[in-house]
């Protein structure tokens, strides 16, 4: 460096002695000087910086432990602050803005103490010129009626800051003042201190001590490391512009800002400085608000990606699963009801393997088996184009997660939101402490703020928004609020992003009365009851969220609350993910419901939601809940690896379950109960206390009749549960103990360790048809004693158990039972049943078995045989049965190298009547290969 024979560490030294004019024509030498000036950010510039008496920390009040990037930075940018209220008027535009002091000869300094020119303020007042300086000397400063400021004046306290105290209300009439290094107190006649309704007012670092500061559109103010304390406040009424950078609020005994009315359609001259100040500070950007909270990592899932979402790979078995929850994965025998077991076992099912859930292994290779590899829903079961297994057919979980999506990717596909985040109107405040007081800050009748990086800490709330008005939070912190932290009412609306909302005592979002903010990738946690709640016709889109370890709900929906809910991640909350209560609704798509301690979905009361294409993983309870009266339409979800069900509804709810993946979960795949089940907190979601701040309130008169509300789905009767595919369940597939009717239509129930479907309970008609039950560890369906069920076009195929076990009233039609394990169809106790037009192939044992007094028909089926060794019956009745009748049954059995068809004709019930095949009748041998007899048998699939 060519700056002498010094060397740098010297220089560097000696630079640190001068001045800031100094300072500056020393970087004007030449690039080698200015580099080592600039050098000095550490030293001379920090020094200079925080010795400036009309400046403090950069970072205060918030973070004053942090030091800023660039202490010659934080000083320019201080320098250029103190100069807006200078930059007014004509006469600028002649003379350059930096050199307009020096040019003005007449501009005089006036100084205002005990033994000075004036002793009183209003003395020097009353002759100062435009632009004048008045400088306080230490002392207190009381005025006994209020002061009128009538030409632009410049008032600076002498010292440091408290020494200079004014006991006076001022008002404001000129165009532009500044005040600086004042404390402000209230007079005996006002608690106002200073109010402007036209011109600008500049306050830096000033004192308010229990006084109110007024400003009236158009007049604007910029307020810079002011602090405002014992009940202090400011309050602006139709402002267009105002700025508060830095500034502490402590102790309020309302909000500690109020903004009042829209903003006026006049303009001053100071509006376009305080908008090109404003856009010096980031909008929006990229923070560590969208990164997943250390220590919480993120759950795998797959299938189905929102638009746009970034994914996340990352493999999971069944071993990391146990690793993870402390739970064996596939849970053997675990049923809610300790008491109860799958009936009595068949024969082949006796004699498996018990280690394995799905072990098929059999007896005998079959000669010849009915082809069931092309049923409706095996499209469900073949690998796809990459050659992995799809959801319904992999023994693991699944394996990927879309991620959150960050806030500019939601701007971009949002221009309603974008345009918010742009937006400069009203009152900004950025980087300022709200601490120890009643409210921060109260919006209302139309008005608009922005708040940026400010820190609300200890209130009894941090944002109340209301009638119209417009908030954006951008990165600011909400904590330990005594109620909510923000409260949005009555057509509020707004942008709130990028926030870290935590540990307050009612939900971090109160949302309520038609308000409808856009809620983007906040930290929503550690709440003392729920993250958000959304209730009394509330509305709102919550998206890319991350709300956690909150006490109760992440998100609450009730009281016809109807938001959109959307690609948040919401996990390891102490209640349930998402709870829709006492008729609330709401859009609720694809999002990740994770580890959750109750129900990941809960829906309750009316609760009405659209549930679509979410991920419900990894609960410590079900997956989803629909309880008393729940409805709703929850349509192409993933719900895996919960420790309890994957769904639990209750009889009394009438919910449609569509396109599901219902896998991987330790107890259920899908349960129906018809009485209470006595799940961790029924019931305590609606106990939450609703109000602002304690204060009682009914919520009667805000609610939509239920006439009024319109359902965005098809209107249905009849619970409904079609197109689920429920796989590799610790339990039964589909367990069913309901006072209701029930429609289970096309679903596909695979590889279950218990039964595939098993029906307990139903005084009302549970209808089956078209379903495909496919190698599951027990049985596939079981029907007990007393129940109203109808099978019809099933597919009930390779089993470990027997295919179908009957001891209800209904019919059995249409169906085809192949390759179960133990006996194909088994009909016992007192049924009253039809079993016609089935087709039934054992892999050993019956193909149909009528034991006890059964009462109905069985006729018009077709029973193979897999194997010439197996010599048990295929039409097997009880002798003893005199109330069914057995009628143009079809068997074909292998005789040598020919398939033999032994019509079985009508019989009348008497006893003594056992395998029809062991009686004279006629055989016809058929002239035609093994595979043509299979062939000429016209197949009936599950579609």
């Amino acid at each position: 460096m060519e700056v002498g024979s010094l060397p740098v560490e010297l220089w560097r030294v000696i630079l640190a002695y001068l001045p800031l004019p100094d300072l500056g024509r020393c970087c004007q030498v030449c690039r080698a000087w200015r580099e080592l000036i600039l050098s000095l950010d550490n030293t001379r510039w920090r020094q200079l910086c925080l010795g400036c008496p009309e400046c403090r920390h950069p970072n205060w009040p918030s973070q004053p432990h942090l030091e800023p990037p660039s202490w010659r930075e934080a000083l320019k940018q201080h320098a250029l602050a103190t100069r807006t209220w200078t930059q007014n008027g004509p006469e600028l535009q002649s003379s350059a803005c930096l050199l307009f002091f020096r040019r003005r000869k007449d501009r005089r300094v006036w100084h205002v103490g005990p033994g000075c020119e004036f002793e009183t303020l209003r003395g020097a007042l009353g002759v100062v010129g435009p632009y004048d300086r008045v400088v306080l000397h230490p002392g207190v400063y009381e005025e006994q009626a209020e002061v009128a400021l009538k030409v632009p004046v410049e008032l600076v306290g002498l010292g440091r800051l408290g020494e200079v105290a004014l006991l006076v209300c001022m008002e404001q009439q000129c165009p532009t003042a500044r005040l600086c290094n004042l404390v402000f107190m209230p007079p005996w006649f006002s608690t106002v201190v200073y109010k402007t309704s036209w011109g600008h007012v500049q306050l830096d670092n000033c004192n308010f001590e229990g006084a109110q500061l007024q400003v009236r559109g158009p007049g604007t103010c910029q307020a810079r490391f002011c602090s405002f304390s014992q009940g202090s406040s400011a309050h602006l009424l139709g402002v267009v512009l105002s700025l508060f950078d830095s500034c502490d609020f402590s102790g309020s005994d309302t909000a500690s800002v109020t903004v009042e009315g829209p903003p006026v359609s006049e303009r001053n001259w100071a509006c376009k400085h305080l908008a090109a100040l404003a856009r010096t500070f980031p909008s929006c950007g990229l923070s560590e608000h969208n990164s997943s909270p250390k220590g919480h990592p993120a759950a795998s899932t797959g299938g189905h990606q929102p638009p746009g979402a970034n994914v996340k790979k990352e493999s999971i078995t069944i071993d990391d699963w146990k690793r993870r929850t402390g739970v064996d994965g596939v849970c053997q025998r675990t049923v809610i009801e300790d008491g109860w077991s799958d009936g009595e076992r068949s024969e082949g099912e006796e004699n498996r393997d018990e280690g394995g859930a799905n072990n098929t292994k059999k007896h005998f290779t079959l000669e010849y088996k009915i082809p069931c590899d092309h049923h409706g829903l095996s499209h469900l079961l073949n690998p796809q184009p990459d050659g992995s297994l799809p959801l319904s057919s992999s023994p693991d979980p699944p394996s990927m997660i879309p991620d959150p999506l960050t806030l500019q990717q939601e701007l971009d596909r949002d221009p309603e939101a974008h345009m918010l985040a742009a937006s400069t109107l009203g009152c900004i405040l950025r980087r300022c402490l709200f601490r120890d007081g009643k409210g921060g800050v109260h919006l209302s009748n139309y008005g608009q703020a922005r708040l940026e990086e400010n820190v609300f800490r200890g209130l009894n709330y941090a944002v109340r928004c209301i009638q119209n008005s417009t908030i954006v939070m951008l990165r600011n912190e909400v904590c330990e609020c005594r109620a909510s932290g923000v409260f949005l009412r009555l057509s509020a609306q707004g942008l709130i992003a990028e926030n870290n909302i935590h540990s307050n005592g009612e939900a971090g979002l109160d949302i309520r009365k038609g308000a409808n903010p856009t809620i983007v990738c906040n930290k929503i946690h550690s709440g003392l009851r729920s993250g958000v709640v959304v209730l009394g016709n509330g509305k709102g889109s919550i998206r890319s969220n991350q709300i956690y370890n909150n006490k109760e709900a992440g998100v609450y929906i009730l009281f016809s609350g109807n938001p959109v809910v959307s690609g948040n991640h919401i996990f390891q909350g102490q209640a349930a993910g998402i709870a829709i209560n006492e008729n609330g609704r709401g859009m609720i798509t694809e999002n990740v419901i994770r580890e959750n301690q109750w129900g990941g979905v809960d829906i309750r009361r009316g609760g009405d939601p659209i549930l679509r294409n979410n991920y419900i993983c990894y609960g410590y309870s079900d997956g989803v809940v629909v309880g008393e009266r729940g409805r709703g339409l929850i349509e192409g979800n993933q719900v895996f690896c919960n420790k309890g069900c994957g769904v639990w509804v209750m009889s009394s709810s009438l919910p449609q379950l569509l396109s599901n993946y219902i896998i991987h979960n330790c107890m259920y795949g899908l349960a129906v109960f018809s009485d209470r089940r006595g799940v961790e907190g029924e019931g305590r979601e609606g106990q939450e206390n609703f109000n602002e701040e304690g204060e009682l309130f009914a919520w009667d008169s805000d609610l939509d009749s239920e006439d009024e509300r319109h359902s965005a789905r098809r209107s249905i009767s009849v619970a409904l549960v079609e197109s689920n595919c429920m796989s590799y369940n610790g339990a039964v597939g589909l367990y069913v103990k309901s006072t209701e009717a029930l429609n289970v239509f096309a679903n596909l129930i695979n590889c279950n360790r218990g039964l595939g479907i098993a029906v307990l309970q139903s005084s009302q008609l549970t209808r089956l048809a078209t379903n495909c039950i496919l190698e599951n560890g027990r049985g596939g369906v079981a029907v007990e004693k007393d129940c109203r069920v109808e099978l019809r076009g099933n597919g009930i195929y390779e089993n470990s158990g027997y295919g179908v076990s009957f001891s209800g009233n209904g019919q059995i039609v249409e169906n085809d039972v192949v390759g179960n394990r133990g006996c194909g169809i088994q009909v016992c106790g007192s049924a009253d049943i039809k079993v016609m037009r089935n087709r039934v192939q054992p892999s050993q044992g019956c193909g149909i078995a009528v034991l006890g007094p059964v009462k109905g028909v069985v006729h018009d089926n077709i029973l193979f045989q897999g194997h010439r060794d197996n010599r048990k019956a295929l039409l097997h009745m009880d002798p003893g049965n005199e109330s069914c009748v057995l009628r143009n049954n079809s068997i074909l059995s292998c005789v040598g190298s020919r398939t033999h068809l032994k019509p079985a004709g009508h019989r009348p019930s008497r006893p003594g009547v056992g395998d029809p095949c062991s009686r004279p009748s006629v055989e016809l041998v058929l002239s035609l290969s093994i595979a043509s007899a299979v062939c000429a048998v016209s197949v009936i699939n599950s579609k």
